[in-house]
C-alpha cells in the first residue's frame, strides 16, 4: 500500500520536492492516477499500465495505442481513469506537433518530416496527406487522400488535383506513413510519387516533394533527387 512507501518518497510530495523531471514514468503516471483500489496502490496501477503497452509501442508511447477497454481491464481503471490517460497520450502529441510547427518550412523536409512525425507515427495504418500550398510555399490546406494500403491504382489523381484546384493550390506535397517504422520508399510509393509528379506537371500545379514518415525516421524525394 501506499502507507507504507515513505512520504518523501511518495509520488505526489516526491514532485513537489524534486519538480516532474525528478519523477520516473510510472511516478508520473501515478500523480495523475492520484489513488489506487484495494490492494493496489496508484503507483502498482501506473506500472501495470505501462506493462499493458506492447512492442513496438511500449512504455509511455504505448498509453497512446491503448484502447479504453484494454486500460479498463487494469483493477482499479475505470471509465474516468481510462479515458485521463487516453487523453494524456493525445495531449503529448499534440504538444509535440505544436513544437515542431514553430519550425516549419515546407521547402526544407527535415521540418515537415519532423512536424507530421507525431502525427503519423503512431498510426497503425499507412495514410497518403496532400498538402496543398500557395505561390509562397505556405500551407493553404490538407486532405488525406487514403487510408490502408498506399496503392497507384487506388489513388484518383483527378480528384486530387480537383482538391488542389478548389484551394487555389499552386504546388502540393505528398506526405504517408510507414506503420513498420522503415520509411524506405516501396514500388508502390515510386509508382504513385510518378504518377502525381506526372500529372501535376501538366496541370501546371507541381509536386514539390513526397515525404515518408517513419518511426523517427523519414524519406524525402526531393533530398534524395528522385523529384526536382
Amino acid at each position: 500500500m501506499m502507507k507504507e512507501i515513505p512520504r518523501e518518497e511518495r509520488p505526489y510530495e516526491k514532485c513537489q520536492r524534486l519538480g516532474p523531471k525528478g519523477l520516473s514514468d510510472s511516478e508520473l503516471l501515478a500523480v495523475i492516477l492520484r489513488s489506487g483500489t484495494s490492494g493496489v496502490n496508484c503507483l502498482e496501477m501506473a506500472s501495470q499500465v505501462l506493462k499493458l503497452a506492447q512492442p513496438p509501442y511500449e512504455g509511455l508511447l504505448g498509453i497512446y495505442h491503448l484502447s479504453l477497454k484494454e486500460l479498463m481491464e487494469i483493477p482499479g481503471i475505470g471509465a474516468v481513469k481510462g479515458i485521463q490517460l487516453q487523453c494524456i497520450g493525445e495531449l503529448s502529441v499534440r504538444l509535440a506537433a505544436m513544437q515542431a510547427k514553430e519550425s516549419l518550412v515546407f521547402t526544407r523536409p527535415e521540418t515537415v518530416a519532423r512536424y507530421y512525425m507525431e502525427r503519423f507515427r503512431h498510426e497503425e495504418q499507412e495514410n497518403l496527406l496532400c498538402v496543398m500550398l500557395n505561390t509562397k510555399n505556405q500551407y493553404l490546406a490538407e486532405r488525406v487522400i487514403t487510408t490502408g494500403t498506399v496503392n497507384a491504382s487506388l489513388i484518383s489523381a483527378r480528384e486530387l488535383f480537383l482538391e488542389a484546384l478548389r484551394n487555389k493550390a499552386v504546388n502540393i506535397l505528398l506526405i504517408h506513413n510507414h506503420p513498420s517504422g522503415d520509411p524506405s520508399p516501396s514500388a508502390e510509393d515510386d509508382a504513385v510519387t510518378k504518377r502525381v509528379a506526372e500529372c501535376g506537371a501538366l496541370l501546371g500545379i507541381p509536386l514539390v516533394d513526397h515525404i515518408i514518415i517513419g518511426d523517427r525516421t523519414y524519406y524525402s524525394y526531393r533530398e534524395c533527387k528522385r523529384i526536382q
